[in-house]
C-alpha cells in the first residue's frame, strides 16, 4: 500500500512538473503552424512578383524550415534536450550536402537565374556550346529546343557560372545569308533590289535597316552578305524564305558566281 501511494505521489509530482510544458508547448505548437502557414502565404504572393517558379519553389523551403525549428523549440519547451539532436540534424545535413554538391550547385544556379534572368522563357540563348529556344526553366535545369526539334537539358550551375549569349534579349535576332558573286556585279544594282526584297518579309523588322555588304574577296569574285534582323523567335522561318526569295532573284537578275580562275604552271628549264 505505502509502495502505491508512493508512485501516486510520483505521478502528481510529474504532472504538476510537466503538465503546464505540455500545455504551453501544444500552444506554441498550434500557434507557431498557424503563423508558419501565414507566412508561407506572404511568402508566396511576395515572391510570385519575381517568377511562379521562384514563388512555389521559395515557399516551400521556407515552410520546411520554419517547421522544423517549431518542432525543434516545443521538443525544448516540453524538456527534451535539443544539443544533441540539433547537432545530428546539422551532421546529417553535411552529409547530404557533401553527397549532393553537385545538384546543390545547380540549385543555387537556378535561383540566380530566375532572380537575375540573364534570360526568360522563349530567349533564344547559347551557352556551353549549345543553342535554342528556352522552353522551360527548372530549379535544376535549363531546358531548350532547337529548330531541329531537339531538346537540350542544360544544368543550371554550370550555365549560371558560363558565357551566356542571348540572342534574343533585344527582341530581334540577326539572319544572314552569305552567297558568292563574280566581280562584274554591281553592288549598287544588288543593294537596289536585295534590300527592298528583304524589307518585304513579315518578320524582317525596318530599324536597323537590311543590308548587303561585302565580307571577303575571291578569286574572280567576292562574297557578299544578306542582312536583316527579324522579331524575336521567327528568324529560323524567316532565314528559309529568304534563301528562297534571294536565289530566285540572283538567277532571274542574271547574277552569276565567281568566275574560275586559270592557273598557268611554268616548267622550269632544264639546266
Amino acid at each position: 500500500m505505502n509502495q502505491v501511494t508512493t508512485y501516486t505521489q510520483q505521478l502528481q509530482n510529474l504532472a504538476v512538473l510537466y503538465l503546464p510544458r505540455v500545455l504551453m508547448a501544444a500552444v506554441a505548437l498550434v500557434v507557431g503552424w498557424w503563423l508558419i502557414g501565414w507566412a508561407s502565404r506572404l511568402i508566396a504572393r511576395a515572391a510570385r512578383r519575381l517568377d511562379v517558379s521562384l514563388a512555389s519553389f521559395l515557399t516551400s523551403l521556407v515552410n520546411i524550415v520554419l517547421k522544423v525549428v517549431l518542432l525543434i523549440t516545443v521538443a525544448g519547451m516540453v524538456g527534451f534536450e535539443t544539443t544533441s539532436f540539433v547537432a545530428i540534424l546539422g551532421a546529417a545535413g553535411l552529409a547530404v550536402g557533401l553527397a549532393l554538391q553537385g545538384t546543390l550547385a545547380n540549385f543555387a544556379g537556378g535561383v540566380l537565374i530566375l532572380i537575375f534572368k540573364p534570360y526568360v522563357v522563349g530567349d533564344t540563348i547559347e551557352s556551353q556550346g549549345k543553342a535554342g529556344e528556352v522552353r522551360e526553366i527548372q530549379i535544376f535545369n535549363t531546358i531548350l529546343v532547337t529548330p531541329q526539334g531537339d531538346t537540350i537539358i542544360l544544368p543550371n550551375g554550370a550555365t549560371s557560372n558560363n558565357v551566356i549569349v542571348n540572342k534574343t534579349a533585344q527582341n530581334k535576332a540577326l539572319v544572314e545569308i552569305l552567297a558568292d558573286v563574280d566581280n562584274a556585279t554591281s553592288l549598287d544594282e544588288l543593294r537596289g533590289w536585295a534590300v527592298p526584297l528583304l524589307q518585304a518579309d513579315e518578320a524582317v523588322v525596318h530599324e536597323p535597316a537590311p543590308q548587303v555588304v561585302v565580307t571577303a574577296l575571291r578569286p574572280g569574285g567576292m562574297a557578299v552578305a544578306f542582312r536583316a534582323y527579324t522579331l524575336a523567335g521567327q528568324s529560323a522561318p524567316a532565314q528559309g524564305r529568304l534563301l528562297e526569295h534571294l536565289q530566285r532573284a540572283l538567277a532571274q537578275r542574271g547574277v552569276q558566281g565567281p568566275a574560275p580562275v586559270s592557273h598557268t604552271y611554268v616548267h622550269p628549264l632544264p639546266a
